[in-house]
This record gives C-alpha cells, sequence and structure tokens, in this order.
C-alpha cells in the first residue's frame, strides 16, 4: 500500500525546521505521558519514537534528529522518564530511526506501508544491537522485542495513518 505524499527535507537554516521539531517534541512528550498511565505502558508501547518517525519520514533527517534526540532529553529532564541509564540506548534509536525514516522516505517518494516496517525493524535490531553493547545483557537489551511489539505495531499501522492523514500537507 502506498499513498503519494508531499514530503520534505528542510535545512538547518530554515524556521520551519525547528517549528516542526517543537511540535513533534511535544507530541513526544503527551504521548508518553498517556502512556504511561497504563502499567509498563512505556516498554510496551514505545511512545518516545511514535513522532520521532513521523518527523523524520514527513520532514527529512533534520526535523527527525532534532525530534529524536530533544524528546528524550526534555523528557528525562521533566519526569526523570526515561531514566537516566536507558537514556543512551533510547538517543540511539532514536538516531536510528530519524536516519532510517528519512532515507526510507527519500527512496519511497511516498507513504508506504512496507518502507515503514522496514524503518521500524531496522532501527530496532540495529538499535538492540547498540543497547546490547552498552549494557552487556542480551535478555536486557531485547526488551523492546519482549516487551514492545505493540508499540512498534502503533509505529507501524499508527505512524503510517498518522503519515497518510497529512500526506498532502
Amino acid at each position: 500500500m502506498e499513498t503519494s505524499a508531499k514530503l520534505y527535507s528542510l535545512s538547518f537554516g530554515n524556521v520551519k525546521t525547528y517549528l516542526f521539531a517543537l511540535l513533534f517534541v511535544a507530541g513526544n512528550i503527551a504521548l508518553p505521558q498517556l502512556c504511561h498511565l497504563v502499567p509498563a505502558g512505556g516498554p510496551t508501547l514505545l511512545p518516545i519514537y511514535f513522532f520521532t518517525l513521523i518527523a523524520a519520514y514527513k520532514y527529512g533527517f533534520r526535523v527527525g534528529l532534532l525530534t529524536a534526540i530533544l524528546s528524550p532529553v526534555i523528557n528525562h529532564l521533566l519526569f526523570a522518564m526515561p531514566a537516566a541509564a536507558v537514556l543512551p540506548a533510547i538517543l540511539i534509536k532514536s538516531g536510528l530511526l530519524a536516519g532510517a525514516a528519512a532515507l526510507a522516505a527519500r527512496y519511497a517518494k511516498n507513504v508506504s506501508l512496507w518502507a515503514l516496517l522496514l524503518i521500524v525493524l531496522s532501527y530496532q535490531i540495529i538499535g538492540t544491537a547498540f543497547e546490547w553493547a552498552l549494557c552487556g545483557n542480551f535478555f536486557l537489551a531485547v526488551q523492546d522485542f519482549r516487551m514492545g511489539i505493540p508499540g512498534m505495531l502503533l509505529q507501524w499501522f499508527g505512524g503510517y495513518a498518522l503519515l497518510k492523514t497529512i500526506a498532502k500537507v
């Protein structure tokens, strides 16, 4: 399934880059707060990544990268979540997600369900390897695959639905 879309690659010199990044960071602050109302909502739904995916796919790597870095850091500073111990792994995965989403959008040139699946799997698999290297515990590193399948599905199908909804904007 594919939907034609207006996809952008905004530069750091464009004020829209920062405005869109702030919008998506706000989403990445609000969504985790809602998800944390559910027991184990964070590790199960992986909400900190959702708007990073949308930002990078729709507006390019720079908006995605700003969202990827600022979202976990601001959430940590405001709410101590994610915890400091997992912040490096989340920042790595967020950065990988921004890169994968921007690259996939560049090549797909439309909103594609298969491209989104590839993005989610690639950042999670590569990010898990980094997380394993950081923590030295394979069982802990694969937590997103043990608990976060609902979150990955939310990114895949929810991301597709949202990107499809904003495709012409």
